[in-house]
């Protein structure tokens, strides 16, 4: 009995000493909100900012190469689109600038190019093959470069066909 006597002490103790917390809280509360607010500052005058009227619609964009531009706005006038028909060939899954011409090879007369992808796996070309993430379809094949022509978004919803090239790895462009 005297075990439970300790523990119904210990609890009131608990309990009580609970109360007297929350009592200081209230207490602490209400004095709070008896006091005056404070005032608050006066909001920050701001500067009007002069108005700005964008004029340069007619003129080259300063994100395209002036030669790329103006290839561009030459071919504007040609109605293309991506053919949705097209079965991607395997260099199509990586981008142009990743992919490395190695070199070429001359059967019959015919001129092929070496092409080796990000994963090392070397693959063999020819003028109609496609590469590149754009449908770029190779257009002239020499020892020294492949040209590629591919059709890239204009930006107004339509798609221009863009000039690309891929040189032989340790030529210069």
């Amino acid at each position: 009995m005297n075990h439970r006597l300790m523990y119904c002490a210990m609890t009131v103790l608990l309990i009580s000493g609970c109360d007297s917390r929350v009592d200081y809280v209230e207490a602490e509360m209400s004095h709070i909100q008896q006091q005056p607010p404070l005032p608050l500052p006066a909001a920050p005058v701001f500067d009007k900012v002069p108005q700005f009227e964008y004029a340069a619609q007619g003129l080259r964009s300063p994100f395209l190469q002036s030669s790329l531009f103006t290839e561009l706005k030459v071919r504007a006038g040609k109605k293309v689109s991506p053919n949705p028909a097209h079965v991607a060939q395997p260099l199509e899954l990586y981008p142009l600038e990743s992919l490395l011409m190695r070199g070429v090879l001359q059967d019959s007369g015919k001129m092929s190019a070496l092409i080796q992808a990000p994963d090392k796996q070397v693959y063999r070309i020819s003028v109609g093959s496609y590469m590149g993430l754009n449908q770029g379809r190779v257009v002239t094949l020499t020892p020294e470069r492949i040209q590629l022509i591919e059709i890239v978004s204009d930006g107004q919803g339509g798609y221009v066909e863009r000039p690309r090239t891929l040189v032989l790895v340790g030529q210069n462009a």
